[in-house]
């Protein structure tokens, strides 16, 4: 079985058009609506060695209700295509995960308006060409499958997608914080399915790995959420604020060393020293200075005031010994 993917024969029930009447403006005639139910997800182990818990599928349930379907995760409102009215979790009988569980798919039912910038879209879903999905939605726990340690503490050494003993190692994703939007895909990152997952937490604790390994993956098209980016902004100015300092600290000490400089070496050309030192690390300029304080410590030495008498040498008047 594969997941991420829309389901085909679907015939809409009555119902399902009430629950769309809660996302439209307008009453729209049956007939103007295209209705197909996908599976956004599953808890099997994707490309990327990680999975949703069964627990996190359930609490994604209420997250994508009304979220958006987009094409190839572009944020410009013209790629909308359709909405999500209906979500659910469902155990599939007989099928395992990877990793032996019991396996469980997250289900959902969508509409789009049967208009023309549509028509093609739709003929390509009836047609099984577009089929593929993913979703876009943040997690704030993330657990090595090896040694049980959250992968945002800093304490797991695993590696996803190798063997440790005889076990694969992957991630177990759950707690979920938000749902962004789902997506046709071309390639997914779960098995014949598709996740692009971001990670981070409503209250404000952060791993920038995470959003680092978030912004490497996202292949052009990033999803963050406006607390994550909040977050990542926060900790670029901090960064900026330490890099001016830095830069402050490497001019004092270029400047310095430059005059250490003149007093070791009079005959050095100031401006050459110069642009050599512009061009050094604040660890090769620390050398430097510390090499130059110790050669003028050497020369700045006192001489002992009383200077050691020679030792004379006894004469014995061998010469005229007969």
């Amino acid at each position: 079985m594969t997941d991420g993917y829309i389901e085909k024969g679907y015939v809409p029930a009555a119902d399902d058009y009430e629950k769309i009447r809660q996302f439209t403006r307008k009453e729209f005639p049956q007939e103007e609506l295209f209705v197909f139910s996908l599976i956004l997800c599953s808890n099997d182990i994707d490309r990327d060695y990680e999975k949703f818990s069964v627990s996190a599928l359930n609490e994604l349930v209420a997250l994508f209700i009304g979220k958006t379907g987009i094409r190839d995760h572009s944020m410009k409102s013209s790629d909308q295509t359709a909405r999500i009215f209906d979500t659910w979790v469902e155990a599939v009988p007989g099928k395992k995960t990877a990793d032996g569980e019991e396996l469980h798919v997250l289900r959902a039912k969508a509409y789009m308006v049967k208009s023309r910038e549509n028509e093609a879209l739709i003929t390509e879903i009836e047609a099984g060409i577009k089929k593929e999905v993913s979703v876009s939605c943040s997690m704030r726990s993330a657990v090595c499958s090896i040694c049980g340690e959250s992968k945002k503490s800093g304490k797991c050494g695993h590696i996803n997608g190798r063997e440790y003993g005889g076990r694969l190692c992957y991630s177990v994703l759950s707690d979920a914080a938000d749902a962004y939007e789902w997506s046709f895909v071309a390639v997914p990152a779960q098995r014949d399915a598709g996740i692009t997952k971001s990670f981070g937490t409503l209250k404000g604790d952060f791993n920038m790995t995470d959003i680092k390994k978030c912004l490497e993956s996202g292949d052009g098209n990033v999803v963050l959420s406006d607390v994550q980016a909040r977050a990542l902004c926060s900790y670029i100015e901090e960064k900026e604020e330490l890099a001016s300092l830095g830069e402050e600290y490497k001019k004092s000490l270029i400047k310095e060393l430059i005059s250490l400089c003149a007093k070791s070496i009079p005959h050095m050309d100031l401006k050459v020293f110069g642009g050599v030192a512009e061009v050094m690390t604040v660890k090769e300029l620390q050398s430097f200075k510390n090499a130059f304080e110790k050669q003028q410590a050497l020369e700045n030495m006192p001489a002992p005031q009383l200077a050691k008498a020679q030792k004379k040498t006894k004469n014995n008047f061998n010469e005229f010994r007969i």
